[in-house]
């Protein structure tokens, strides 16, 4: 975690982030002295898209102190927003007939090797100025060609950084349990407590505090030592019916007294 406390405009140490001021001032000036800001759009997009390729990194490299997921998408905005300015800078030279400079075109080998050994923005504003449009355009290309490089660079290298030390969520969480002095450790092996409180139950590899909880070998369920798991409750009986009472007997029909002898 202590890497991600960066200090204050530590993101100018970044090449990929001088590279892309260095794109910025160039654009600015591109489109100041060259294009109509009245008439033609393209000049706020082109500006737009030079200061979001610059700032996205900015943002995103600040923000990677609270999110990796936030430092990864932003840090491809920039990317995206530098390749859009890619194309307008295409469109112009094609739209008004001006050359292209391809990979083997004299003046790209000449400038190729010397733009790779400078990423300070004084070094850009020499060379363009007074030059004509086509040539700070053919400029300006490749110069972005390379901060996209750059950027690549710097989003596998995020890429690779978060395969091995995983989100912040996690490094908070490793940071948390290692100042407890338990967790896994580097080779993936547990560490007990620093007081030896909490150790690996043998059965099922889960931790248990002090000893007092142990699993139960008959539900499978937890219970505190001295005490016995619950018992299944007896599902109760349907209740007796009482017994109908007898109906009384009827009584007897007297019987016909006899008559008396004479």
């Amino acid at each position: 975690m202590n890497e991600n406390h960066k200090k204050i405009d530590s993101y100018r140490t970044l090449l990929a982030f001088q590279k892309a001021e260095c794109v910025f001032d160039i654009t600015y000036y591109f489109v100041s002295r060259f294009m109509d800001r009245s008439h033609d759009r393209t000049v706020d997009q082109m500006q737009q898209a030079a200061r979001s390729g610059k700032q996205n990194i900015v943002e995103g490299y600040s923000d990677a102190e609270g999110s990796t997921e936030t430092e990864h998408k932003l840090t491809t905005i920039a990317k995206g927003s530098l390749e859009e300015l890619k194309e307008d800078y295409r469109d112009y030279l094609r739209v008004r007939n001006l050359e292209l400079w391809g990979p083997r075109h004299e003046k790209y080998l000449a400038c190729q090797p010397l733009f790779k050994k400078h990423n300070d923005t004084a070094y850009y504003q020499r060379q363009i100025e007074g030059r004509s449009d086509e040539e700070i355009a053919n400029i300006a290309l490749i110069v972005i060609h390379q901060t996209l490089s750059l950027i690549r660079g710097l989003i596998d290298w995020q890429d690779a950084k978060f395969l091995r030390e995983g989100g912040i969520k996690e490094q908070r969480y490793r940071a948390r349990t290692e100042s407890r002095g338990y967790g896994y450790d580097k080779d993936g092996k547990w560490k007990d407590g620093r007081d030896g409180r909490f150790s690996r139950d043998s059965r099922d590899g889960r931790d248990s505090r002090d000893s007092r909880f142990s699993r139960d070998s008959r539900d499978g369920r937890f219970s505190r030592e001295g005490t016995t798991a619950p018992t299944t409750p007896t599902i109760p009986t349907s209740p007796t019916l009482p017994t109908p009472p007898t109906p009384p007997t009827p009584p007897t029909s007297p019987t016909t007294p006899t008559e008396e002898k004479l």
